[in-house]
């Protein structure tokens, strides 16, 4: 019976393709920060949100992700459970950074910091970070951070590299997020561009050397963005979307939030030419906002012998007013829509 075994095949066929494209959307949707199984690169990983000390079936749900995904199994979890004798971890020190020492030797020092904390590779984020959270809870998010001193992934860098350049009025600082697709999957990851003196760099973490820190060296934002387009290809990765924010208050008892899309790039839609022209443009917001005074406020003299009173009136309303501009670029949004948290949209594995 030819007939009927074809027709059953194309069956087949049209289900495998409906299920593809339903999955491709469901990679497509923003995760809400509610969602406890999370996915990187279809690989899932899970986030701790009990706080610390790690309680009992957090503990028990990260080593029992750890020998699913480890190439030994059960044996690499019993193995370092059962130890008596684990080497002592040292603790990494927050750098001590002078006023007087150069923002490029000081962003150097910040950068060596988060590196030496390690990538956390248990597959369980250790620090539930919540980019609705207003600024001032992200900050004392990133001094539980240095305190505990444990192995972070790339928005928990990011939290970090704000925290750690707060009293680097002169330094702007901009959230960078990537998407990219590989052997199948999605791969988010994201990072903490800087612009000093006009020149663009970036601070963060990842399993690849060159998917993190930049120096400040870059003329343009979009000489960044293509550094880093190359290094991913370089992994034989595909840069899809790029999102970019708006640069983050100085002040860490702020309760504005962090604008972590203003403008969303779409690579392959845009073109090479129109996509860089986007980076320019997003650039050009960034210092307009900064020159007319609607941007994120930097510490004053005042603030800073005063840090007990912030100036939390004067900066919300930009916030607001910011959110109404945004600019999405190679895709449509309603304007009016509100941003939800989305604590996929970071994760690289390659």
């Amino acid at each position: 019976m030819p007939g009927g075994k074809t027709g059953g095949s194309g069956a087949a066929a049209t289900k495998r393709s409906e299920a593809s494209e339903e999955a491709t959307q469901r990679e497509e949707e923003p995760e809400d920060d509610g969602d406890e199984d999370l996915r990187d690169g279809g690989v899932p990983f899970f986030v701790n949100r009990g706080g610390l000390p790690i309680d009992e079936p957090t503990w028990d749900r990260m080593w029992r992700h750890v020998a699913k995904i480890h190439p030994e199994g059960e044996m690499v979890a019993q193995r370092i459970r059962r130890a008596t004798d684990l080497p002592k971890i040292p603790i990494p020190s927050v750098p001590a950074l002078q006023p007087s020492t150069p923002i490029p030797e000081r962003l150097e020092a910040i950068q060596r910091y988060i590196k030496e904390l390690q990538y956390n590779h248990t597959g369980t984020q250790f620090f539930e970070i919540k980019k609705s959270r207003p600024l001032t809870g992200l900050m004392d998010l990133a001094k539980e951070m240095t305190k505990e001193a444990l192995p972070i992934k790339c928005l928990e860098a990011v939290i970090l590299g704000i925290y750690l350049t707060n009293n680097m009025p002169t330094l702007e600082r901009f959230p960078i997020s990537f998407k990219t697709h590989f052997s199948g999957n999605y791969f988010r990851h994201i990072v903490l561009g800087v612009n000093f003196g006009g020149r663009y760099g970036a601070l963060g973490i990842s399993r690849r050397e060159e998917l993190m820190y930049k120096a400040p060296t870059f003329r343009t934002l979009s000489e960044l963005i293509f550094n880093y387009e190359e290094a991913y290809h370089r992994c034989w990765h595909v840069l899809k979307k790029v999102k970019l924010g708006h640069c983050v208050s100085h002040d860490p008892h702020s309760v504005e939030q962090i604008e972590w899309k203003h403008s969303i790039l779409d690579v392959e839609k845009l073109g090479r030419e129109d996509f860089r022209k986007e980076l320019e443009r997003h650039a050009r917001d960034m210092r307009l906002k900064i020159g007319k005074g609607t941007g994120p406020p930097s510490p004053t003299k005042d603030r800073k012998k005063d840090v007990s009173s912030p100036q939390r009136v004067q900066s919300s309303p930009h916030r607001r007013n910011s959110r109404g501009e945004r600019r999405l670029s190679g895709e449509k949004k309603p304007a009016e829509s509100k941003a939800m948290p989305d604590l996929n949209g970071y994760q690289i594995r390659v």
